[in-house]
């Protein structure tokens, strides 16, 4: 019998309706799948239930990802899909095995001859990206910074030295409820003339998307950005 197949299936970023967000082929897929590999259980049941799956969710083998598997995890993971049976990797929002630990799991599919196959959706990373009118020749995702200074203040300094540099669009994001304290931060080490983008409550009504320079940012009002999804690009000139 031939191996199953696992599917990256995109989640939604917010409250956005599937059919605005996703192709009829990805829903068509992630409504037919039985068996999931998910970041975290609650949230993917909440997905699948906005994305209406073709049969109850309680008959759905939701099976959750640890952190950090072990080979034998991977293997009872991987097994339904040894055996003939496919399935859908699902992240907590965004696409899958992108800043989470889905990646693990598709290098471990690869090496046990497993097809993978990516599904359109949304990557808050990428959207923000394509809306910044920075550099998307050259940029990197950097996950999130340090948490407390003096720490915080030398990594996004050395962020901005590489971005003019190599003229490298730099990423990087922060758990929402401390979005003012990282954007404080950036106003304070930054250079007039960088350029910093805010990109927030991506595919929501609420999305809003600013780029302008640091000396803009620090003569106009405090964004409403605090406990609400942001993604941060910074390029320096």
């Amino acid at each position: 019998m031939p191996a199953g197949t696992l599917y990256l299936v995109p989640a939604s970023l917010g409250e956005s309706k599937s059919n605005t967000v996703f192709p009829a082929e990805v829903l068509h897929i992630a409504r037919s799948l039985r068996y999931f590999i998910v970041e975290n259980a609650k949230s993917a049941r909440a997905e699948l239930k906005h994305i209406e799956v073709d049969h109850p969710i309680q008959d759905i083998d939701i099976r959750v990802l640890p952190r950090e598997p072990l080979q034998a995890e991977f293997d009872a993971l991987l097994a339904p899909l040894v055996e003939g049976r496919s399935a859908g990797l699902m992240s907590e929002a965004g696409a899958p095995a992108v800043a989470d630990p889905g990646a693990l799991l598709v290098r471990a599919a690869h090496a046990s001859g497993i097809r993978v196959a990516p599904l359109v959706g949304p990557s808050s990373l990428l959207l923000a990206l394509m809306a910044s009118g920075l550099n998307g020749q050259c940029f990197a995702f950097h996950g999130y910074l340090p948490l407390r200074e003096p720490e915080r203040g030398r990594r996004i300094a050395e962020l901005e030295r590489e971005s003019r540099r190599e003229g490298r669009t730099q990423i990087f994001i922060e758990t929402p409820y401390r979005n003012a304290a990282l954007f404080s931060a950036l106003l304070l080490n930054c250079q007039p003339g960088t350029l910093l983008c805010l990109a927030t409550e991506l595919t929501t009504a609420m999305e809003k998307i600013e780029t302008k320079q640091i000396d803009v940012w620090r003569s106009g009002p405090v964004p409403a950005i605090e406990k609400k999804p942001t993604v941060f690009l910074l390029l320096a000139r």
